[in-house]
């Protein structure tokens, strides 16, 4: 059973960090590129970050650019989002998913495995 596990979510003072991890199981992901979805109460999911299978290439929303760091070790099939200067407008479910190409695309079209979420909670 092909799984993605996400962890490291919790609630954290804004000004905060936390790192997020993207545990995969059932088969490699090494050559898929990977996301981090996140989706707040009432709104659409959103990218927030992206990186390709190798790594070499990244991609980050607006919001993310400067505060979060995505990546990944193909070794141990995991993929991670360091998340500084957390805001209280950061407050989401985060997902992890992998594409099924080894090039990423900023919808969430075209990512075919998905985790269940994370709770991330920034308080003011």
């Amino acid at each position: 059973q092909v799984q993605l596990v996400e962890s490291g979510g919790g609630l954290v003072q804004a000004g905060g960090s936390l790192r997020l991890s993207c545990a995969a199981s059932g088969r490699t992901f090494s050559s898929n590129a990977m996301g981090w979805f996140r989706q707040a109460p009432g709104k659409e999911r959103e990218i927030v970050a992206a990186i390709s299978w190798s790594g070499s290439s990244t991609y980050y929303a607006a919001a993310a650019k400067r505060r979060f760091t995505i990546s990944r070790d193909n070794a141990k099939n995991t993929v991670l989002l360091q998340m500084n200067s957390l805001k209280p407008e950061d407050t989401a479910v985060y997902y992890c998913a992998a594409h099924a190409s080894t090039v990423f695309t900023i919808t969430p079209d075209g990512y075919n495995y998905w985790g269940q979420g994370t709770q991330v909670t920034v308080s003011s």
